[in-house]
């Protein structure tokens, strides 16, 4: 039986991106389909070095049954666990000079979890009838904070300024003079590496956003889900930033350890407070796995080591790779461009001037076993259907196995082609 829904169950029930994407990601591993292309999830590749370092790591948990105990069979603090929280922050001061403490960080359900509860407490609806939104500085952005709001539209985009480079290469920037703050924006977000396009903002900008921020007495929240100092997979010659007025995400999940669900906040005390609470009243605690894995190597510093010579070198490599792959089946007539790849796990395709929308490009890749993301999930706060650029792009993962990766290009390509060639 179908029951009525309030409000809360409408806005989250709703057909959103992220529900297609994780739901096309799921069917694609439960299906075993050889044939199936799955190039659209943000699984993490399955890295052999890395793989067996957490397997090992398992077999020390499961040796020692006072671990087991206290992994499987304890509650920690809603914050997470004190020891883990104190060793993040040694990290950090250690490779930054950060003055935080474990009172600055808080573990969560996973880096999704950690926002869906950071925007919510932040921004929607005030008990005094007023609402505030989101700002992201730079469309496109992040599918998964999208539909995350309980009760109103949460945000306001910006569109970037797109520098065109070479043939077939091209970047976003943040287009400064297009920011509005007002008071109805309670934070500036954004994602770095960028999920989709792969874009890093330089120290520069980033610190102009940070300095935008503390003019405005608002928070400027930095999604670190692919970025430095772990899981590292950013290419570009940048640093982390951290001040009081800014909240830093990170996740387990980039690293290979998607499954344990762990994500890291580090904040301004009060913010940790609020974040604390909220995990209490919706999960009691978090889960205790991902933190006992990782744990002993934040403490050795091995975790930096396994970011810079395992898993960033993996990724850059295959940056580069699967550019000249999917160039080398597009015909030359076609008008596309490729966004600098800077970071992150995706090649974020742009093909001007697409005859059909890049949805209708999305199923016609379904039924021939290619799954991608339709790129225009991606443009949301903005309000602006004439810019068409926002129905002209793919966001494509390139974590599957090379043989997947080439065989998926080769149909994709063979779409785009026809398309092109019969207009």
């Amino acid at each position: 039986m179908k029951y009525p829904l309030s409000t809360f169950g409408n806005r989250l029930a709703l057909q959103s991106g992220i529900g297609e994407l994780m739901q096309d990601l799921g069917q694609a591993l439960a299906s075993g389909d050889e044939n199936l292309c799955m190039l659209g999830g943000g699984q993490p590749a399955h890295i052999p070095q890395v793989d067996q370092i957490w397997a090992q790591r398992l077999s020390e948990i499961a040796a020692d049954p006072q671990q087991v105990n206290r992994v499987l069979g304890d509650y920690q603090p809603p914050g997470g666990d004190a020891a883990f929280r104190d060793a993040v922050a040694s990290l950090f001061r250690r490779e930054f000079g950060w003055p935080i403490s474990g009172e600055n960080v808080c573990i969560t359900a996973g880096g999704q979890t950690a926002f869906f509860l950071l925007l919510n407490a932040l921004a929607g609806q005030f008990d005094d009838g007023t609402t505030k939104k989101i700002l992201l500085p730079i469309v496109p952005e992040y599918i998964g904070y999208a539909d995350q709001s309980t009760s109103c539209e949460l945000f306001r985009g910006v569109r970037p300024l797109i520098e065109r480079i070479g043939d077939h290469e091209f970047k976003y920037s943040i287009d400064f003079d297009s920011l509005r703050i007002d008071d109805q924006i309670a934070a500036i977000c954004l994602s770095r590496p960028t999920n989709p396009s792969s874009n890093v903002i330089g120290d520069e900008e980033l610190q102009r956003l940070a300095e935008l921020a503390d003019q405005h007495g608002i928070p400027l929240i930095v999604d670190n889900a692919y970025g430095d100092p772990f899981p590292g997979v950013i290419f570009t010659d940048t640093s982390p930033i951290w001040n009081p007025s800014m909240v830093l995400t990170y996740s387990l999940s980039k690293l290979g350890l998607p499954g344990t669900r762990t994500g890291i906040v580090i904040a301004d005390q009060a913010v940790i407070e609020t974040i604390s609470s909220m995990n209490a009243i919706t999960s009691l605690a978090n889960n205790n796995v991902g933190q006992a894995i990782i744990q002993p190597l934040i403490e050795s510093d091995e975790i930096l080591t396994v970011s810079r010579e395992l898993i960033r070198p993996f990724y850059q490599q295959r940056a580069a790779e699967v550019q000249t792959w999917l160039s080398d089946v597009l015909d030359d007539s076609v008008p596309y461009r490729i966004h600098r790849s800077e970071g992150a796990f995706f090649i974020w395709l742009w093909v001007e001037g697409l005859p059909i929308t890049s949805a209708e490009l999305y199923d016609r890749l379904k039924r021939r076993g290619v799954l991608v993301i339709s790129g225009h999930y991606f443009f949301f706060g903005i309000d602006d259907p004439s810019w068409d650029h926002r129905n002209e792009c793919l966001r494509i993962s390139f974590t599957a196995p090379e043989s997947v990766l080439r065989k998926g290009f080769a149909i994709l390509a063979e779409e785009i082609n026809q398309l092109f060639a019969t207009n």
